[in-house]
């Protein structure tokens, strides 16, 4: 099931901008790589501003990771829609990213500081 998902701690420090407003910063960001696909990086829930986060009526399922949920990001000037998901039950063998976000998009950018 899994076997095509590595999960490894990312080195360094990760951040998130959207809007141009740094919306997380990690030291413990998870990089998940899967074959075929961009490696991912995932940041502990706790290390982002979830008041700028909504829930979203957004899934989509992974047959390896299992159920994505979305959440949509309020900027200053317009909300980014389905811009970040988590995996709120992953399947076995990638349970280290239960509850952490990835984020995707135009105006959003993840890096490494």
């Amino acid at each position: 099931m899994a076997e095509k998902i590595t999960i490894e701690e990312a080195d360094g420090t990760w951040v998130v901008r959207a809007g141009g407003a740094v919306i997380g910063e990690s030291a413990a960001a998870l990089r998940l790589i899967e074959d075929g696909h961009d490696d991912v990086i995932y940041f502990p829930r706790g290390d982002v501003a979830m008041a700028f986060l909504d829930p979203s009526d957004t899934t989509t399922e992974c047959p390896h990771k299992g159920t994505a949920s979305y959440f949509s990001i309020q900027t200053k000037s317009v909300t980014l829609k389905d811009a970040a998901w988590s995996y709120e039950q992953p399947k076995a063998g990638v349970g280290r990213i239960e509850r952490c976000l990835a984020f995707q998009g135009d105006t959003v950018t993840v890096e490494q500081v």
